[in-house]
């Protein structure tokens, strides 16, 4: 094992503009980094840790990207924080980055400690950023602090470039005058293909089987994860609302809330009636259903499913793509439209190596 983890990095600190990494999470996203890690656009980015909820590997001299999750799983060391902390300190590099591939809020509320440490954080998380607005301002205030960069770009559209294009128009002097947006692969897909040609239920179980919904598909269809993605937007905006003031509004009855995952599943045929009815309306007046987040000049946010005109960006929409909608002072005649895959381990872990990889831009 120490051969293996020893060869990864001869000089870990001889490099200038090196950096040292600690990756959180092993999942489909951070699986997908390792990957990313072991090719020459991250030469010069050390891995030193990695780490699951109860587990982690660590040493400051390197871990092979390639065998890093093999490795952590004979692994006989707890989850630690100091460890991992102390692994950056170690590695002898000034850039030192943790990495949060996770969907653990716990591990969001660490974020603000580790950049007033003095590392950089780069996050797919959204607890951090789209919850309680005091924690979204512990984070910035942390930021500005320690001089460390938090990198979000994971966060919202799987790294299309939509974040880094508002802070650019509001450097820049313009201002945000509304955003239309599908901001939901899963709900993408499913309102695309929801013509009519078969109940929504059949089409929430084959996304369910295609990985595009989460196990519990009620935490797509309930706006919840929509409304996190709307919240982080609106601040990056310039709006300093919390998540209370988003008015959400999901698809799922009220008692198919707080039933079982299976017997949800067992009873989503209750679902077709009410969404068909909603379809068939649209339909006779020439209009779509989408599941958009909305949000206008005033910082009124609202997440939901709403009939556009065929003229609307959202409804030439296909396949899972997310859709971001930008009418600004400049862009009033017609908004900027950002769309892409805004899902997927792909294109989430380039967003967070690009973020990681800024760090040495910058340096």
């Amino acid at each position: 094992m120490n051969a293996l983890i020893k060869s990864a990095l001869p000089a870990v600190a001889s490099a200038r503009g090196d950096i040292a990494l600690v990756l959180l999470g092993v999942g489909g996203v951070g699986r997908t980094l390792l990957a990313q890690l072991a090719t020459p656009a991250a030469q010069g980015v050390h891995l030193v840790a990695i780490a699951d909820s109860t587990r982690q590997l660590v040493n400051a001299r390197g871990i092979v990207p390639a065998q890093a999750r093999r490795l952590l799983g004979d692994s006989p060391q707890s989850r630690d924080d100091n460890a991992l902390l102390a692994a950056l300190d170690a590695s002898g590099l000034a850039e030192r980055v943790i990495v949060d591939a996770t969907a653990s809020a716990e591990v969001a509320s660490r974020h603000a400690d580790w950049l007033a440490r003095g590392c950089h954080v780069v996050s797919a998380n959204k607890a951090a950023l789209g919850e309680r607005l005091d924690g979204w301002n512990r984070l910035r205030h942390a930021s500005r602090q320690s001089r460390r960069r938090y990198g979000d770009a994971a966060t919202v559209g799987a790294g299309l470039p939509v974040l880094s294009t508002l802070l650019r128009l509001r450097q820049c002097g313009d201002s945000l005058l509304a955003l239309d947006g599908v901001f939901s692969g899963s709900l993408s897909w499913l309102f695309n293909h929801f013509d009519g040609g078969r109940p929504f239920s059949d089409l929430l179980r084959e996304a369910r089987e295609r990985g595009y919904t989460e196990p519990d598909p009620r935490v797509d269809l309930g706006g919840a994860d929509v409304a996190r993605k709307l919240l982080i937007l609106a601040r990056a905006a310039g709006h300093a609302i919390d998540a209370h003031e988003v008015v959400v509004e999901g698809v799922v009855p009220e008692a198919l809330r707080e039933i079982g995952v299976d017997e949800f599943l067992a009873r989503a045929s209750e679902l077709d009636a009410p969404l068909e009815a909603l379809r068939v309306a649209a339909a006779r007046d020439g209009q779509v259903l989408r599941f958009l987040a909305r949000l206008d000049e005033s910082g009124r946010a609202r997440v939901g499913l709403v009939a556009v005109a065929p003229t609307h960006p959202a409804a030439r929409l296909s396949g899972n793509d997310n859709l971001f909608a930008l009418t600004t002072q400049r862009y009033r005649e017609q908004p900027l439209v950002i769309q892409g895959p805004g899902a997927g381990a792909e294109v989430t872990a380039q967003a967070l190596l690009g973020d990681v990889l800024a760090l040495r831009a910058a340096h």
